[in-house]
């Protein structure tokens, strides 16, 4: 199984920003079947250091990620991501 973790820091982190992207990212929720578990959270963690939006989804394979990641679904999210000007980091492992 692959862990595929993305932490997004938004120029306006407002609370309707937030929901927006959690929004936008769970509307692929049963779309792609490749993807195993979707899970948004929101931060509530005033510190400097914190992100604003986290997601964690699981894949059964590598080859799946890479799928998803070109995935024209998936990409349309992206692309609203980013034109929140949104800064973001991955993580991807295996377990």
């Amino acid at each position: 199984m692959v862990k595929h973790i993305v932490f997004f820091k938004l120029p306006d982190n407002s609370e309707a920003n937030k929901q927006a992207v959690k929004d936008r990212i769970m509307s692929m929720q049963g779309k792609l079947d490749f993807v195993k578990h979707l899970e948004v959270g929101l931060n509530f963690s005033p510190e400097e250091r914190a992100f604003d939006v986290a997601l964690i989804s699981d894949f059964e394979t590598k080859e799946d990620l890479q799928t998803y990641a070109t995935h024209p679904i998936h990409v349309e999210v992206v692309n609203f991501i980013k034109s929140l000007n949104a800064v973001s980091k991955v993580v991807d492992y295996e377990y």
